[in-house]
């Protein structure tokens, strides 16, 4: 009796304390919108007689009233309606529509006293939402089932799952990708103080544990290995398959999906997170159920596989939208003042940065980064046993900026804020949570091939093979000695000298079909689709008499892979260097790319979709510098410093990921440290039965069709 009497009084008292927070929030709102009636002169809340103070403070807060109403019932609608408008549009249509309901909730006001011009609505409404959501963050901090029930409500949750769902003694284990942050640069992060909470982990007996790339350093290869555990075929971010005719692309719906399916034919399971599982931002979705912004299920119809998903639970909330649509404003101009000061300093090396490219910047650095965050968030207040996050901002950023310098270093540090906030709602979540950072890879600096040598990599293999090749190339002329270089190997790849009137070089008398070349970073794939199969370094001389000379002699170029009819394969370098793969070991022709170089290239050498020919960039251990093959002064795909060395920091009730004087190598491997780790918190992970899919064969993607430079990968 006691128990019902005294559970019935807190039942009051909180109710007490919620009708006391909105009242507080609801005077703070009044009070915002009278200040900004006096600040702003198209902004009115009197008659055109005027009123006395005290009727303007009743039409304020009649019409915040209405405003904060307008928010909670009819926002959301408006939300789930624009779903299928693109993120970018949504973000920026986010303060015309917040200013649309200030002037409903204006004209609902009795007498026509508030009105407001459409350009001052919206600077009212994005101001009202934000003094509403600071005002009741702040009241429910001091209250921890406030702040709590607020953490659902930002979140879409309305409350934790059922105990048997997600029983509190069995921890839960969270995996956040900061994507493209390598070892050496998280290192220098907590070093240098961007990543007090990364430091302060550490410092508490986190493990920071570094582990190598396969040969394709890059989200596709790397996520698929981690989240499906098994990369195998997976040559570079790109490639082109002879059988099938498609031009395969990671970071495409059909082509995340078909690599998806491959990984689940070959393991026989869904992936790291089928059993209770949400994937948040990734390629892939590891087999789990809940899913947000996941590429592969974006080429699949319904609603549950749409991968703007999560959208709807992030924005659905007014203060979200805002301070989200403000931050996309700021990123924006942040990026044009990053770029001009760049470009007056005439830094170097340097990548055009205009464009779309400050708006494809703010989503991921902003738009993704909240809407994962909060997906995540969400999932550890529902309980969910195991949750895989990417974060893109940094590998975003350092593409065009470079891994190192002022720009990183901020994106860095707004990374460990978002970290903070997830370690700070695991304490309120129904279970505890360990939180494990990892990345896919890493990034390596230096300036583009192009901006090098004065030419592409295309140029260089269409001159290799006799074809003609752009004026601009054989016009480019330059003092310094790896230019000189370059012109030496295209004029061997001509078999005549280079006129300097720019007369178009004569084409050889049989005209063979064009290569396709893909770059990946510092990786290039160049293959032969007239030939169906993998063509050996005899039939490519016989065709080609130049080309793999030209390659392999090139000061931009490593190294290049190609089969070999009398000995398998063989890798060619520079000054005549051959060595079968069969022999290779990490010395000669690859020492300089580090231990595990030799293991890397005979791995890919033996995958059915390897190109004809593979080309690895220069690598300079001195500087640490690569040269990409794509537009990216920090790049990563291939092998060569940075790039091949991210890491893993796990909490230390977790077991070591290796044992001592061991290493991790490949991302399979990092698969099955991740899961080890999860049958320590959850017990046996069984995998749940994979539905065959129900929508027919994705459409080939056809190989002439112009291939977008990947800003994500």
């Amino acid at each position: 009796m006691g128990d019902g009497r005294w559970g019935g009084a807190d039942r009051w008292r909180a109710a007490g304390r919620a009708l006391g927070r909105v009242i507080v929030v609801w005077a703070v709102s009044t009070l915002t919108m009278l200040i900004l009636a006096g600040l702003l002169p198209a902004f009115e809340l009197q008659s055109a007689d005027g009123d006395s103070f005290t009727r303007t403070a009743l039409t304020a807060a009649a019409a915040a009233g209405a405003f904060g109403l307008l928010g909670a019932l009819v926002w959301p609608l408006i939300v789930r309606a624009l779903l299928l408008v693109p993120a970018l549009v949504l973000g920026l249509l986010v303060f015309f529509l917040n200013g649309s309901m200030l002037l409903v909730a204006l004209w609902l006001i009795p007498d026509g006293r508030g009105a407001a011009d459409p350009e001052t609505a919206v600077v009212v409404a994005a101001v009202m939402s934000a003094v509403a959501s600071a005002t009741s963050t702040g009241l429910a901090v001091r209250d921890d089932d406030a702040y709590r029930r607020r953490l659902y409500r930002l979140t879409g949750r309305t409350r934790p799952r059922a105990s048997d769902d997600a029983p509190e003694q069995i921890p839960g284990t969270v995996f956040l990708q900061l994507d493209g942050v390598g070892h050496h640069v998280l290192r220098g992060a907590v070093a240098d103080g961007l990543m007090p909470t990364v430091a302060a982990w550490i410092d508490a007996g986190h493990r920071l544990t570094p582990w190598r790339t396969d040969w394709s350093s890059q989200t596709g290869a790397s996520q698929l290995g981690i989240l499906h555990g098994s990369n195998e075929d997976v040559p570079a971010f790109r490639w082109y398959e002879k059988d099938t005719g498609r031009l395969m692309v990671s970071n495409r719906p059909a082509g995340a999906l078909e690599l998806q399916r491959r990984a689940v034919r070959r393991t026989g399971d869904g992936g790291l997170l089928t059993v209770d599982g949400a994937s948040r931002g990734n390629l892939f979705s590891g087999g789990a159920d809940q899913l947000a912004l996941v590429l592969s299920m974006a080429a699949r119809r319904g609603p549950r596989n749409r991968s703007r998903a999560g959208y709807f639970a992030y924005f659905s909330d007014p203060a979200n939208a805002v301070r989200t649509a403000g931050s996309l404003v700021t990123e924006c101009v942040r990026e044009m003042f990053q770029s001009t000061r760049a470009l007056l300093r005439r830094d170097t090396p340097r990548v055009s940065r205009g464009g779309t490219y400050p708006f494809v910047r703010a989503f991921a650095t902003v738009v993704e980064r909240d809407v994962v965050v909060s997906a995540v968030m969400g999932d550890m207040l529902a309980g969910r046993t195991a949750v895989y996050a990417d974060l893109v901002a940094y590998d975003e950023v350092a593409h065009h900026s470079g891994p190192h310098g002022r720009d990183t270093d901020q994106v860095l540090r707004r990374l460990d804020r978002s970290i903070a906030l997830i370690a700070t709602v695991a304490e309120h979540a129904p279970r505890p949570y360990r939180i494990v950072l990892l990345s896919d890879h890493g990034q390596s600096p230096g300036e583009t091939f192009e901006g090098a040598y004065g030419l592409t990599l295309k140029d260089l293999v269409r001159a290799g093979c006799g074809l003609p090749v752009p004026r601009r190339v054989r016009r480019t002329r330059s003092g310094s000695e790896a230019r000189d270089a370059a012109g030496d190997a295209l004029r061997l790849a001509l078999h005549r000298p280079v006129d300097e009137t720019g007369e178009r070089a004569r084409e050889l008398p049989a005209r063979p079909s064009e290569p396709v070349v893909l770059a990946s970073g510092n990786l290039a794939l160049i293959s032969f689709p007239d030939v169906p199969h993998r063509m050996t370094r005899e039939e490519i001389d016989r065709r080609h008499p130049a080309l793999l000379r030209t390659l392999a002699h090139h000061p931009g170029v490593g190294f290049v892979l190609v089969a070999s009819a009398e000995h398998g394969s063989v890798v060619l370098a520079r000054d005549g260097v051959e060595v079968p793969v069969a022999e290779l070991d990490d010395g000669g022709p690859l020492a300089v790319f580090g231990r595990g170089a030799a293991r890397a290239v005979r791995r890919t050498d033996g995958f059915p979709h390897v190109a004809d020919i593979m080309v690895n960039s220069m690598y300079d251990p001195a500087t640490g510098t690569v040269h990409a093959f794509e537009e990216q002064i920090g790049s990563h795909g291939g092998l060569g410093g940075e790039q091949s060395h991210p890491f893993l920091l796990s909490p230390p009730d977790l077991s070591p990921p290796v044992g001592a004087g061991e290493e991790i190598v490949g991302a399979e491997q990092v698969h099955r440290v991740l899961r080890r780790w999860l049958r320590e918190c959850s017990g046996p992970q069984v995998p749940l039965e994979i539905a065959p899919p129900t929508d027919g064969p994705e459409s080939l993607l056809p190989v002439d069709e112009p291939v977008a430079q990947d800003k994500n990968h």
